[in-house]
């Protein structure tokens, strides 16, 4: 049975002039429009993701050795792009706020939409929370403010950086860009160093497990590490998905948010390729594997710091900030959109006389810092939002093929290159992915699911009867079932 739909629609406006209750709905739902080019967007795409470049990608080593995790980055590399390739034509098609879970909409239904939407909406709240606890260790291993790891760091992280949010979404958006410049440049000054002492004998110097089928030096955990360093070779490019998020708030968005997420691509691709042979080839891949700094490793092999060690120590705080700060932001988009449109409480959706929506940013901020407080497990949260970003990543390239085979004749301002073909690998590589997670950490990925089995309850029984008809997202859902209905006819 269809989905009944409640549009917040009320008599057009009248003679009067005075505003319908629908164009009054929306009005008090609306984003600062413009703010966004296309140097803000592709810091944006960066930001998300350069925090994953100082740490993390590492444990990927204890998994699959230099090898495994070399192949699993490579094929994690290429499941971006071609999603990213696939958004960019989704996003010139319907560049609202709502990014994935407005196309799965359109091409999967109500379902599909708050499925996708859900996905991308873990990952957006999870992952702050985890950064926040990993800025956290970061304040007090650098013995900053006198300040240690704890409730109070997580507390002016997310109080700090919110308060710029709800200042406004330009302002954001530049303070995010000089942090994520300072990451980049970071990098690029330990690469150049981390060269300068490059052995390839470092490289698989990983003891093999002689138990594995296909064990080699280079694969030291056989084929099925390659598989298990899935999830660590994302590391390198989780987030850069959530630029269309910020649709509503860029110029001409048909044409520049396409330009921007192949910039950010193409940067991400670069700082992984010299980041991850840089340290391995520095240090050794045995002995950065576990640690939680290994650039700083890698810099001082004999344990003595260095000028360069230093710096990428510092920045690797940048690094997080710009990664937290941006995943903030998409994060109070996604509720924002599904929140508008009636698949979250409505009220989740209003914004300040600023345009920003305030409690899009309080509400997962709230939620944020108290996960945060109260575990401090910052690697589980992430393992969570890693398999919610898996099922959203499947979702989103099943409905550009979808869209490609249903809708042909759709307007749409920019291509994906290889059309379905892009897609159907990102498909592929994601379903790939998201049973990796089970290999890395069951627990996350049981912990994912039962929040996924809680949200669908409340839509099952409330939320898909109360849809707002009025949100873009689901006016070119009508529109297309309403065009449908006219071919049939």
């Amino acid at each position: 049975m269809a989905d009944r739909t409640e549009s917040q629609s009320a008599p057009p406006r009248t003679g009067t002039g005075e505003p319908s209750a629908e164009d009054a709905y929306l009005e008090r739902r609306s984003l600062r429009r413009g703010s966004a080019g296309p140097l803000l967007l592709t810091g944006l795409g960066v930001a998300y993701v350069v925090s994953g470049d100082f740490s993390g990608w590492n444990n990927g080593l204890a998994h699959g050795g230099f090898g495994g995790l070399a192949v699993a980055a490579v094929l994690m590399g290429l499941m971006y792009t071609c999603l990213v390739f696939a958004l960019a034509e989704l996003a010139s098609v319907l560049p609202t706020a709502g990014g994935g879970y407005g196309f799965a909409r359109r091409a999967l239904g109500t379902w599909g939409g708050f499925l996708t939407g859900t996905a991308i909406l873990i990952e957006y709240v999870l992952a702050p929370a985890a950064i926040s606890i990993f800025i956290g260790d970061y304040v007090e291993s650098l013995g900053l403010f006198g300040l240690h790891s704890g409730w109070p760091v997580y507390l002016a992280c997310f109080v700090v950086f919110l308060g710029i949010h709800l200042w406004g979404v330009g302002e954001a958006l530049r303070f995010s860009l000089v942090v994520t410049a300072v990451a980049v440049a970071a990098l690029l000054v330990f690469a150049v160093a981390a060269l300068s002492d490059f052995h390839v004998d470092a490289l698989d110097d990983i003891p093999v497990r002689a138990d594995a089928f296909g064990a080699s030096s280079w694969l030291p955990f056989g084929l099925l590490g390659i598989w298990a360093a899935f999830p660590f070779g994302m590391w390198f490019f989780l987030g850069v998905e959530g630029v269309p998020l910020a649709a509503e708030e860029t110029r001409d968005p048909a044409r520049v948010l396409p330009r921007a997420m192949a910039s950010a691509m193409g940067v991400l691709l670069l700082l992984a390729l010299v980041t991850f042979t840089a340290a391995t080839g520095a240090r050794g891949s045995a002995a950065i594997q576990s640690v939680g700094d290994p650039l700083v490793q890698a810099l001082q092999p004999h344990g003595a710091p260095t000028v360069a060690g230093r710096i990428v120590n510092y920045a690797g705080l940048a690094g997080l900030v710009a990664s937290f700060f941006s995943l903030i932001f998409a994060g109070s988009r996604q509720l924002f959109a599904l929140s508008r449109a009636g698949y979250l409480p409505r009220f989740l959706s209003l914004t300040s006389r600023r345009k920003a929506p305030y409690l899009g940013l309080l509400v997962p901020g709230a939620l944020g810092f108290a996960l945060a407080a109260a575990t401090g497990d910052g690697a589980r949260m992430l393992n969570v939002a890693v398999f919610g970003a898996t099922i959203s990543y499947a979702l989103m390239a099943l409905s550009h093929l979808v869209l490609r085979r249903r809708e042909p004749g759709l307007h749409r301002p920019y291509r994906t290159p290889g059309g379905m073909l892009t897609s159907a690998v990102a498909f592929v590589l994601a379903c790939a992915a998201l049973v990796a997670t089970f290999l890395v950490d069951k627990d996350a990925a049981l912990i994912a699911l039962g929040v996924y089995g809680v949200a669908l309850a409340y839509f099952a029984c409330w939320s898909r009867h109360r849809l707002v008809a009025a949100a873009p997202e689901e006016e070119f859902a009508a529109l297309a079932a309403a065009e449908a209905e006219l071919d049939r006819g």
